[in-house]
């Protein structure tokens, strides 16, 4: 786990690369495991490969999404509050485990926060994409995983880097 945690990084650039069908259902299996407060599971996802559709998920908010367009897999990461008070935090949860599976196959990701974003003055993020997807109100959008094959070169991190000033270690 420690190596695939310096591996991961941020991308934002893609090869025009299909992602084969059997690494999207391996990524679908293991959000599916991922642990939620409560065994609640207050989630959905859209996993999304029609190019016209990634393309206007990209523009869901003015800064911060415009990568998206060159992933060939976007994952919206809906939460049902409806389910349980600890959405935010499941959905968070199980972003990072699509994040960490997909690098696991040899993939790249970046998160996209839409929760609390706008679209433009008069939308959120929220219901521009809840009125694409034709999702329905009762339902939040969390984030969006942008997920393909690595386009640009980042060095891993090193265990030089991590600051240990960040935990107490209480006997």
């Amino acid at each position: 786990m420690l190596e695939l945690l310096l591996q991961r990084r941020s991308i934002r650039h893609y090869q025009e690369k299909r992602i084969e069908k059997e690494k999207i259902e391996t990524i679908q299996k293991c959000v599916l495991l991922s642990p939620s407060s409560r065994n609640r599971r207050p989630w959905e996802f859209f996993f999304v490969t029609d190019p016209s559709l990634i393309e206007n998920l990209s523009i869901s908010k003015p800064h911060g999404s415009s990568f998206l367009r060159e992933a060939p897999l976007a994952i919206v990461v809906v939460g049902l509050p409806e389910v349980s008070d600890a959405w935010i935090e499941d959905c968070s949860i199980t972003s990072i485990i699509a994040q960490l599976a997909a690098e696991g196959i040899g993939l790249s990701s970046c998160w996209i926060q839409i929760r609390e974003r706008e679209h433009n003055d008069n939308q959120s993020a929220a219901q521009y994409i809840q009125t694409l997807l034709e999702i329905s109100d009762d339902k939040e959008i969390e984030a969006i995983i942008a997920v393909g094959y690595s386009a640009e070169e980042k060095d891993p991190y090193t265990e030089e880097e991590l600051d240990f000033q960040k935990i107490t270690n209480i006997p």
